[in-house]
């Protein structure tokens, strides 16, 4: 049988979703086009929170590879695939297993909570997981005895730390898309648009010099509801630079400039249509997490959708 031809790809991947019963999940730095085909886009929180909620036989993630992992942990019937499976993360490969255990060995009490930016592997081996919108409420449900190791993103525990005032020990990892982020720019950013509230997002690296100065440290979904929800008609953005496009289709009266248009994932953008279209026809790559890792893993997962 001759193959369908579609007016356009958005069509055939439209297609091939329902033929499927499949979802496609976007976080909010991939391409925009991608955003623009997704069922549901978000943050690392709310995607997962929605993985766990669908009825979809295959779940197509549109992110990193640590996100599917979590959509496979949570989700263990449903097949999840990716567009493409090299599409990693630099910031989640700073942590490994065998360095918390070492911490844990000399800190039998202490509590691990992971950065959701982190491998399966990591998550097994920790307390809570994490996102970038409820670290802080995570930190504070842990008993105020408690020390705490907090993996791998060293400005989002920074953060967390500074927020709670709790005796956490920071892991030195960062995000180098955000690392491009830095003070003297903002600066520059501020008196270039000096009506322009100033978001910014906790993994970036100009953080501890410059969250003082903003109108909020907000995740990804956070920064999308604050820019809704404020009357200031510009802001200037300080995260990875695929959240614009949401942004500005939002609020198409409003201004959005990013604190640095070099902060761009290289591994978000790997992800095109060409290559979902691929994946739908053959349910491959396939992110699968092992039954008894996915075991171990999900506790911690759990504890943070319970809290959350």
């Amino acid at each position: 049988m001759a193959k369908k031809i579609f007016e356009t790809i958005e069509e055939e991947i439209i297609a091939l979703k329902k033929e499927r019963n499949a979802v496609l999940m976007a976080h909010n730095y991939q391409r925009g086009e991608i955003q623009d085909i997704a069922d549901f886009t978000g943050d690392s929180l709310k995607l997962a929170q929605e993985a766990a909620k669908t009825k979809a036989d295959v779940i197509l993630f549109c992110g990193v590879h640590f996100m599917a992992e979590t959509a496979s942990i949570i989700c263990p019937d449903k097949k999840v695939i990716v567009p493409d499976f090299d599409a990693g993360c630099s910031l989640a490969n700073m942590v490994s297993p065998e360095d918390i255990l070492n911490w844990k060995k000399d800190h039998p009490n202490g509590v691990v909570v992971c950065y959701i930016n982190s491998p399966a592997i990591v998550k097994t081996v920790s307390d809570y997981c994490c996102t970038s919108s409820n670290a802080v409420k995570i930190v504070n449900h842990i008993p105020a005895d408690k020390e705490i190791l907090f993996v791998p993103d060293f400005f989002l525990g920074t953060y967390a730390k500074r927020q709670t005032g709790r005796n956490i020990r920071v892991w030195t990892g960062y995000c180098p898309s955000h690392a491009l982020i830095t003070a003297e720019r903002i600066q520059e950013m501020k008196a270039e648009h000096p009506q322009a509230e100033f978001i910014m997002h906790p993994e970036c690296g100009c953080l501890t010099k410059s969250m003082h100065l903003a109108d909020g440290v907000l995740s990804t979904e956070g920064m999308l509801r604050y820019a809704r929800e404020s009357k200031a008609p510009e802001f200037i953005v300080a995260t990875e630079v695929g959240i614009l496009h949401r942004m500005q289709e939002d609020n198409p009266e409003k201004k959005f400039y990013p604190a640095s248009d070099q902060s761009v994932c290289k591994y978000m953008k790997m992800n095109t249509l060409e290559k979902i279209v691929l994946a739908l026809e053959r349910l491959e790559p396939e992110v699968k997490v092992s039954p008894e890792v996915a075991k171990r893993a999900r506790v911690c997962i759990d504890r943070m959708l319970a809290i959350s």
